[in-house]
């Protein structure tokens, strides 16, 4: 039995009520070009999509990403940087804190309704403050208009990467989309939904029977994987990374590219693991032409402060789901990564 609580605002009410400044339109257009020509391989620039596991403190976020912006400066002519603004988090047992959409303050209550208002007046500020547009999970595919004028990547989760709602909705979108591979492994898991989201389709979305093109631009993350026996076992080693390429070049796909996720089941959970997972990855793709092509950039988790913490925000800027490299050591990678790339 489902009990109504109110009524969900429609995406067209909100983005007249919240609305994306035009300036910000126009940053938003430069940087869609700068991501798109790095997929279609007309660029050479490499992709970082870096930042907090989960934006839990709109003002530590924005602290963040304005030092983001400043980094991104020093390292223009060889990185694009795009904030990981995730607001809503996928939960292996929905137990635990799902993101400032489910919950605006992370020990207050469920509140979907300013939860929605609060995570898109937050990727706007990070952009007025930044001049970076961002990224952003897709855990509730009906969610995406709230921010389509606004995100420059969208990630699909290990855990929704098979869902048939998530590979048709992702067909009609105009920007990359990431799609990991499942927590199983399987990568023709994760090349069947690159393919299901680069044709077109028609289907139901949002109350309206809709038609897409398809999106060219629908790509594979490798983020590791977990056994039987709940062990992390990595995906980034050069042998896997040649694999997956080479299955990956068999398929009709276009724009074949993958980004490699430093942290989750390629660390081992272990997130100060991240800048030699880079360096390996890094020096691997100068092997073979396949990988130098295909290996885009990469998926990094980091904050303020390092590690994370089991109180809600009881430390300014310190995750409060998945560990993350401080800002210190998250300079020093970045900085590390653009010189090591040829």
């Amino acid at each position: 039995m489902f009990r109504k609580i109110r009524p969900y605002p429609k995406p067209e009410d909100l983005l007249h009520e919240i609305p994306l400044p035009g300036i910000l339109k126009k940053i938003k257009a430069e940087r869609d070009k700068e991501v798109k020509a790095i997929f279609e391989g007309k660029s050479d620039k490499f992709l970082l999509i870096i930042g907090p596991c989960s934006a839990d403190n709109m003002d530590a976020v924005c602290q963040y990403t304005s030092q983001l912006a400043e980094l991104q400066e020093k390292v223009k002519d060889r990185l694009l940087l795009i904030p990981r603004i995730y607001t809503n988090k996928p939960r292996t047992t929905a137990m635990g804190y799902k993101g400032m959409l489910h919950q605006p303050s992370p020990s207050g209550k469920y509140d979907y309704v300013q939860g929605v208002r609060l995570i898109r007046q937050l990727h706007i500020r990070v952009m007025e403050e930044s001049h970076l547009s961002p990224a952003d999970e897709m855990l509730y595919p009906g969610n995406y208009p709230y921010l389509e004028d606004i995100l420059s990547y969208v990630a699909i989760g290990a855990r929704s990467v098979e869902n048939q709602e998530h590979r048709l909705t992702c067909s009609g979108l105009n920007v990359p989309v990431g799609m990991k591979n499942p927590t199983s492994g399987d990568f023709q898991v994760m090349l069947n939904s690159i393919k299901a989201a680069q044709v077109e389709h028609t289907f139901i979305y949002n109350g309206w029977e809709v038609q897409t093109e398809g999106n060219s631009l629908t790509h594979g993350v490798l983020r590791g994987s977990v056994n039987r026996f709940g062990q992390h076992i990595p995906n980034y080693h050069y042998e896997d990374l040649v694999l997956i390429g080479e299955h990956y070049k068999e398929r009709d796909l276009q724009n074949p590219a993958l980004i490699i996720d430093t942290n989750h089941s390629n660390s081992q959970k272990q997130y100060e693991q991240q800048p030699r997972i880079a360096r390996e990855v890094l020096m691997n793709r100068r092997l073979t032409p396949l990988l130098r092509r295909m290996i885009k950039g990469f998926m990094i988790e980091s904050y303020l402060v390092d590690g994370a913490q089991k109180t809600t925000g009881e430390v300014f800027g310190q995750s409060i789901t998945d560990p993350c490299l401080g800002w210190e050591k998250t300079e020093k990678m970045v900085m590390e990564i653009a010189d090591l790339l040829d």
